[in-house]
């Protein structure tokens, strides 16, 4: 029995001890996942390894109460017991009629490299590290790694639906600081998934070589010279921060809670012209697959600044009476705009070009006040000195709506491939 075979045979016997146990509703996933992992450690290699897990997740609802569980023994007796003690804590659980599980899904997956070449993971990383005592001696990698993963999986529902995938994808990732005797800049990262490790340099992939350059730059850093309202260049991951809020906006938790900004906005505008924001789940590393067991095909979120479309899961739709929209949990995509990086900043008076947002959860309204990190001031035009942790302040909702420009140059990360994004009319302090 191959590996596929097994999988789908261990979710066909959790499917029937769901049954047995006395479940009106039942999901059940059986995977396998596998990575062969290159890492270092301050500079120096660290670790070469190949890991296997396998895990056995159960949903299960009665009288409309849920609960879950995983098992990692895949044996008769193992999910027998662990279905009936599973129906033990559902009945314990607070009833809720908007609990339910997909019906009628079908999706056979199989995407990117479905094995590791070690001999690609080692020359990777050794010119990786060649690269770096090169161009970047200062930049100290507390943490860098190249792997390659496997995950297979096979999801059975009481409803008929069944969803099986093979997902390879490579990873490479950077993490650490620049120093230069007793003074060390804060630390900086970089890293994405790929099918095709071997396409580029790896100091080219990710934005990891720039990110390298820059971190040595932040080893000394100044103030951005008092308070002033300007305009910020957001690297795309600064923008994942935008972006998470404003999925975070149109998601369950929000839209549940009724504290969702755009629960009565879809096709109104909510943002510049300029943001177009896509669910594509065929990156790297994704699954057109809903956690909840549905198909997930590409989506349309923002087009043109007008929002198309919330995104419930089965759960959150069934609670808020807001149509169902299937998405995978990572996948975005922002599309490239027209205006090159380089005239996008030189089209800045005052500012800064901003690699990290720390906000820490903004308020209902949007408003927030954080710090930026691992960024540049910039003064008519021209990139600067590296600052010192400078304040900004706004409103997520605002930045949306006041996207002046969306860069031509596009940067691809976990799951997500982003544009630099130029914001008028932040706070600085």
């Amino acid at each position: 029995m191959d590996g596929s075979q097994e999988l789908q045979s261990v979710a066909q016997q959790a499917l029937e001890a769901m049954r047995a146990a006395g479940f009106d509703q039942a999901q059940v996933t059986a995977s396998r996942t596998a990575l062969d992992e290159l890492s270092i450690a301050d500079n120096e290699p660290a670790l070469l390894r190949s890991t296997a897990n396998r895990k056995l997740t159960l949903l299960g609802i009665s009288d409309g109460r849920m609960a879950s569980t995983e098992l990692t023994d895949f044996t008769t007796q193992a999910i027998q017991e662990g279905c009936s003690a599973l129906f033990a804590d559902a009945a314990a659980a607070p009833r809720d009629d908007a609990n339910a599980v997909s019906s009628g899904q079908q999706v056979r997956l199989v995407q990117g490299p479905q094995e590791g070449d070690r001999d690609l993971l080692a020359t990777t990383m050794s010119d990786f590290l060649a690269w770096r005592e090169d161009h970047a001696p200062r930049m100290v990698m507390a943490e860098a790694e190249a792997s390659h993963h496997l995950q297979r999986w096979h999801t059975l529902t009481s409803g008929g639906s069944d969803l099986a995938g093979s997902v390879g994808w490579y990873s490479l990732s950077g993490f650490g600081t620049a120093r230069d005797g007793a003074q060390s800049s804060s630390f900086n990262y970089a890293g994405g998934n790929t099918h095709d490790l071997g396409a580029k340099a790896p100091q080219e992939m990710f934005g990891l070589g720039q990110m390298m350059l820059d971190t040595q730059r932040q080893i000394r850093t100044q103030p951005i010279g008092g308070k002033f309202t300007g305009d910020v260049v957001l690297m795309p991951n600064a923008v994942e921060a935008l972006l998470g809020w404003l999925l975070g906006q149109l998601g369950d938790m929000q839209l549940i809670a009724g504290t969702s900004l755009y629960r009565e906005k879809v096709g109104q505008a909510i943002a510049s012209p300029l943001l177009n924001l896509r669910g594509r789940f065929d990156m790297p590393g994704v699954a057109a697959v809903s956690a909840d067991a549905f198909a997930a095909p590409s989506v349309g979120i923002v087009e043109d600044g007008v929002l198309r479309t919330l995104t419930p899961t089965f759960y959150g739709s069934r609670k808020t009476g807001v149509p169902h929209v299937p998405v995978a949990g990572r996948g975005w995509d922002i599309l490239p705009g027209r205006t090159p990086l380089a005239e996008m900043v030189g089209g800045v008076q005052r500012g800064a070009l901003v690699g990290r947002l720390s906000m820490g959860m903004p308020a209902a309204n949007g408003n927030f006040s954080g710090v930026i990190k691992n960024s540049f001031a910039i003064e008519g035009g021209e990139r600067g000195h590296a600052l010192a942790e400078v304040m900004i302040s706004g409103n997520m909702a605002q930045m949306l709506r006041d996207i002046v420009a969306a860069s031509r140059e596009t940067l691809e990360g976990a799951g997500w491939r982003l544009p630099w994004l130029r914001i008028s009319g932040l706070h600085f302090s």
